[in-house]
């Protein structure tokens, strides 16, 4: 609380006003202090563990339609900087619609910080809160599933909260909902960008021996540069591109991308394209999103999941090799393994709670994991599958010259 202006003794104490309000879509209101833009933000409410890369989470696009709630309390304290934004086009708005916060943040403090991450909110119209116990939040989201929510942020305090309230509670479920169209390119790229390095920073790829075409539902740009260095001339097409267009280019593998929203909603237009590059045994490997829609076009099923995997601290375990990653999260899907042809063979389970986080087809070049490799928790635990996605385009190519 904060002291009126002058004499205590007849001023008394007050509390100060609320500048924010997260508003529940079961009528719970959370008040708090607004940070970055103004205005009304609708979503559904996750929460994230990593203690880092806050600026990577929020131009993830698979984000799209969320409000984060970072557990940890101190976020913003290394300020921004152009070089870790995820999304591929660095001016688009970010697909994260708001963010959480416990504590308020602070000013920037590290070598790299071009910007302070308020100001940055501000320019990406993300529209956040703070002062909020994340942690009861966090409790309620695990107990009760992600519910909707519409994030309010106005400096003058005035808020109209049965309308807020009405507005949560008609929120679509995400369940259903194809949000790939507000993060896929709207044309195809050539990618040769390869990982920062010091002190030179990101580097550009010499020579290639793979041509891959990378099918954007959402992709990350260290993703693409992962391939980059793995020896890949990456191609990539928008997520509606068909399969004739896909194979017009000659391609040595297709990379499924990570992304938002339902797979079964993308799938409706997906995943007949992934079966036809599947029947043309083309190597393939996929990402999150992409990794669900492999699934689904291999007759397997997608489940929402209560609170889904978000962080940066899960342990993944290869069953191929025995061996556990600390690896990324991100998604509020997940593929039912039981629902698996034979064909399909699981190769990867989370050990938080024994979901599916991969698996590999045995009559053709194809496998997936949920988790993002392309991150770096470990730091760099899953990065050898961009190898075993090369192993694999070139043991084809081996097939065909013999």
């Amino acid at each position: 609380m904060t002291a009126h202006e002058g004499n205590p003794a007849t001023g008394g104490w007050s509390e100060p006003r609320a500048t924010a309000l997260l508003v529940l879509a079961d009528g719970t209101v959370l008040e708090g202090f607004g940070l970055g833009a103004t205005g009304e933000a609708p979503g559904e409410v996750c929460f994230n563990t990593a203690m880092t890369g806050y600026q990577e989470i929020l131009t993830d696009p698979s984000y799209a339609g969320q409000i984060v709630t970072f557990t940890f309390p101190h976020i913003g304290n290394v300020g921004v900087n152009d070089e870790d934004i995820e999304t591929v086009n660095a001016a688009a708005a970010s697909g994260v619609r708001g963010i959480v916060l416990h504590a308020t943040i602070t000013e920037p403090s590290n070598w790299r910080a071009s910007r302070h991450f308020d100001a940055w909110l501000k320019a990406r119209n993300i529209v956040g809160i703070c002062g909020v116990d994340t942690r009861a939040l966090t409790a309620l989201i695990r107990d009760n599933g992600m519910p909707n929510a519409i994030l309010a942020h106005a400096p003058e305090g005035v808020f109209d909260i049965p309308r807020l309230q009405k507005l949560a509670a008609e929120l679509p479920d995400m369940a259903g909902l194809d949000l790939v169209p507000m993060v896929t390119s709207a044309q195809r790229y050539e990618w040769d960008e390869t990982p920062w390095q010091w002190p030179a920073g990101y580097g550009k790829r010499e020579g290639a021996a793979h041509k891959v075409v990378a099918i954007d539902y959402g992709v990350k740009r260290n993703i693409l540069r992962l391939l980059s260095k793995a020896g890949c001339d990456v191609t990539v097409v928008p997520s509606t591109a068909s399969a004739d267009e896909i194979l017009a280019l000659k391609p040595d593998g297709i990379f499924l991308s990570n992304g938002p929203g339902d797979p079964a909603a993308t799938g409706e237009y997906a995943v007949p394209v992934i079966r036809e590059l599947l029947e043309k045994k083309v190597p393939t490997f996929g990402i999150c999103l992409g990794h669900q829609m492999l699934a689904l076009a291999v007759g397997g099923q997608t489940m929402k999941m209560k609170q889904g995997h978000h962080g940066a601290n899960h342990p993944v375990q290869d069953k191929t090799t025995g061996k556990v990653e600390i690896v990324s999260m991100n998604h509020g899907f997940a593929v039912d393994p039981a629902s698996l042809p034979a064909h399909a063979v699981e190769t990867h389970v989370s050990l938080f709670d024994g979901s599916n986080s991969g698996f590999a087809l045995t009559d053709r070049p194809a496998f997936s994991v949920q988790h993002h490799p392309e991150a770096s928790p470990g730091p760099q635990d899953s990065h050898y599958l961009f190898k075993r996605f090369v192993e694999m385009m070139d043991a084809e190519k081996a097939k065909t010259a013999a």
